[in-house]
């Protein structure tokens, strides 16, 4: 296993939540999401409406000009239908659904006695019949009436698939939205945290009268807030860029306690692209150095070996401590384990382990177990 010593560039992370977004009532977003159904995709989804309506007319193919009329009311449907989409459309702001089925029936009767209309011109022209009568437009109208009412079902069908598929996307993006949300509150709850404990140490440096290391202190702690408050808006980074941010971290403890803190990393040479939750290791360091090396008289090891098993990253954190009698509760429930082990399960619900272990010398090691990913080869490139 080849040592990795930490250098380039920290990966940095938010220091500001995104912004929140409202999302407007249901019933305006759905009737929204029906305006975005492409205009012919009704106009052809009704098209088998017209083989129907040939089926039905097959018994009259033995009379005079019988194809001639089924041709007619094939034509004179698919006509009908490009009014009729615009004007199902225009209606579904305007009225309610109830309101809208009787004016539907109301408009597709009003264009069936039309075709009537046509129909009787037809067999007047061909002889078939003698006398226009206004009577026989309002009868006969199931062939053509029903075929426009399908139309009808069908283009509701239609909007109202389109109307769950935006409502579904929606649910998605909330879900996401409350998910990041949430990742965001556990990352941001560990600044203030490790920010005090920080500055609780350079205040003991300067009590001490140790100023040239709480200036070092100091310079390494502006180096790491600048890196976290330039950070891309992410929350997976790379192992090596992971490692860079815990470096800076493990050069303020380094100035603090000097030749008492040991620290030995060591990473697989083909985990460095995997992708980690940022900010994963900072907290789990400060934790081993301030409830384990912090308490010991005589130096301390902090060992953190990474490496790729298979399909996943295996991370195991070792350090020194004193015998566990009375720290236990708080190596096992403290803020940084804590948020580590809620973040990893919201971001690998199914797909991460981890587990602490302490021995009787007081040592402590957390093994972690995430799904191995490389990085996307579009931030790669960028």
């Amino acid at each position: 296993m080849a040592e990795y010593v930490v250098s380039g560039s920290p990966h940095l992370i938010e220091a500001v939540m995104g912004n929140t977004n409202f999302i407007k009532s249901s019933n305006v977003l759905g009737m929204a999401s029906r305006h975005k159904v492409p205009f012919l995709l009704p106009v052809l989804a009704g098209m088998p409406i017209i083989l129907c309506m040939g089926i039905m007319g097959l018994p009259e193919l033995a009379f005079a000009h019988a194809a001639g009329y089924r041709v007619f009311f094939a034509a004179a449907y698919v006509a009908w239908s490009f009014p009729l989409t615009a004007f199902q459309r225009a209606l579904w702001r305007r009225i309610s659904p109830l309101a809208m089925t009787l004016v539907l029936l109301l408009t597709t009767y009003l264009f069936s006695v039309i075709n009537n209309v046509g129909a009787q011109a037809l067999a007047l022209h061909w002889g078939q019949s003698q006398l226009f009568s206004w009577s026989r437009n309002l009868r006969g109208l199931d062939g053509c009436w029903l075929a426009m009412i399908a139309f009808c079902a069908i283009h509701a069908v239609v909007a109202y698939y389109f109307e769950l598929q935006t409502a579904q996307d929606r649910l998605r993006d909330a879900e996401g939205l409350a998910r990041d949300a949430e990742l965001r509150a556990l990352r941001y709850q560990l600044h203030p945290h490790f920010l005090y404990n920080t500055l609780n140490a350079i205040s003991s440096l300067v009590l001490e009268r140790r100023s040239d290391e709480a200036v070092r202190m100091i310079a390494s702690l502006g180096e790491l807030l600048r890196a976290t408050l330039d950070s891309s808006n992410t929350h997976e980074v790379t192992l090596a860029e992971e490692l860079a941010t815990t470096e800076l971290y493990l050069e303020i403890e380094k100035v603090r306690f000097g030749k008492r803190l040991l620290v030995d990393v060591r990473v697989g040479p083909d985990a460095l692209g995997a992708l980690v939750p940022s900010l994963l290791l900072q907290p789990l360091v400060e934790n081993a150095i301030r409830h384990g090396i912090a308490l010991r008289r005589v130096p301390g090891r902090l060992d953190l070996h990474i490496t790729r098993d298979g399909d996943r990253l295996r991370l195991t954190l070792y350090n020194d401590g004193n015998p566990p009698e009375n720290i236990i509760e708080s190596r096992t429930s403290g803020v940084g384990l804590r948020n580590t082990r809620e973040r990893l399960k919201k971001l690998y619900p199914e797909g991460h382990s981890i587990d602490l272990r302490l021995n009787e010398a007081g040592g402590c090691t957390i093994e972690m177990i995430l799904p191995f990913r490389h990085m996307e080869p579009a931030r790669i490139a960028a």
